[in-house]
């Protein structure tokens, strides 16, 4: 049994190897071991391993949050799902898989699907949760350990709520250098140039409650640019060479969340949406400085099924799929398989 020290609920789970281990949900676990500079933005508070490649992290999501805060159905964010499963898979690999802290993480692919909305609503307290995942290391064509995959299952108080997955290359700073192209001590700093209000998509069309949160600028037709502003405390943590795949993750929501609001269907009118499922194939780094534009490349016949591209210039930077529900909805398939 897995006990949630100082709160009256408890979370029962069979664990094998881990039945009378104690999963913590007091304090937050070092920033290092969840690549977090700022103590506020570590949810992970504890972790137990459970098998030879298995283990499971408790994490604390808040009520509220600059940025991600609770939406207009006063469910918590789904991308707290992305960012504790970030934050699991760098707690597993430093403390659980022998990655040294310092290595260098370069992010493949990512998923969530949320199977409970309903899970998500927040309460009067902050959410206690519980990731139980299993480890798969990633060999190159020497036999060599390349990287990891880390799936997930999910349950918020102790409901089960949804499954997701990461995936990503482990390298040393030298290997990053060589495949940035560029010294790994560069941080990439640009000067961003200012983008005027007029230009963003506001705070009211992209589920978002101040205009510093608002990531999209102004496109042509089913386009939109990704405003990247470095001086962001949340999507910009800590210095970086590129474009984080949390700013690309934020910019492919809100451009949903854009669609399916904004849909010219009647029978819509004054509906909400929530997130539901999420998945993200990355391509390339995206490049500091250099405009980045996110696209709708596909919708479904009720609009919900959006299938979504980041690119710059003729590059493909990612490409997403994103399923929407209406809030009250039982959760539908159609579509998401195929991504």
């Amino acid at each position: 049994m897995f006990v949630v020290l100082d709160d009256p609920r408890t979370t029962q789970a069979p664990f094998p190897g881990a039945e009378n281990e104690v999963l913590s949900f007091l304090q937050p676990v070092t920033r290092e071991l969840v690549h977090r500079t700022a103590v506020a933005e570590v949810f992970v508070t504890d972790g137990v391993r459970t098998g030879a490649n298995t283990f499971s992290v408790a994490a604390q999501w808040p009520r509220d949050h600059a940025l991600y805060h609770p939406d207009e159905n006063g469910l918590a964010d789904p991308l707290l799902c992305a960012e504790t499963l970030r934050q699991a898979y760098f707690y597993g690999a430093h403390t659980y898989f022998g990655v040294p802290l310092g290595s260098r993480f370069i992010g493949q692919d990512v998923s969530f699907d949320i199977t409970d909305l309903a899970a998500l609503r927040v309460g009067s307290v902050p959410s206690s949760v519980v990731l139980c995942g299993t480890w798969t290391e990633e060999r190159d064509r020497r036999g060599r350990t390349a990287g990891a995959r880390l799936d997930v299952t999910f349950t918020v108080d102790g409901r089960p709520c949804g499954r997701g997955h990461t995936r990503g290359l482990v390298v040393d700073e030298r290997r990053y250098g060589l495949l940035r192209g560029r010294p790994a001590a560069d941080d990439g700093k640009v000067s961003p140039r200012p983008v005027p209000d007029a230009a963003i998509a506001g705070p009211g069309r992209v589920g978002r409650l101040r205009w510093k949160d608002c990531v999209l600028q102004r496109g042509l037709g089913r386009r939109w640019g990704l405003r990247v502003d470095r001086d962001h405390a949340v999507l910009f943590d800590h210095p970086t060479d590129h474009v984080p795949l949390m700013v690309m993750l934020e910019g492919f929501r809100q451009l949903g969340h854009l669609t399916v609001h904004e849909a010219s269907r009647s029978a819509d009118a004054g509906q909400a949406f929530a997130l539901a499922a999420l998945s993200l194939d990355c391509a390339a780094f995206g490049e500091l400085g250099e405009e980045i534009l996110l696209e709708l490349d596909e919708s479904s016949p009720d609009g919900c099924t959006l299938l979504v591209a980041a690119r710059q210039g003729e590059k493909l930077l990612a490409r997403a799929g994103m399923r929407w529900q209406r809030v009250g909805d039982r959760p539908s398939r159609a579509g998401f398989a195929s991504w």
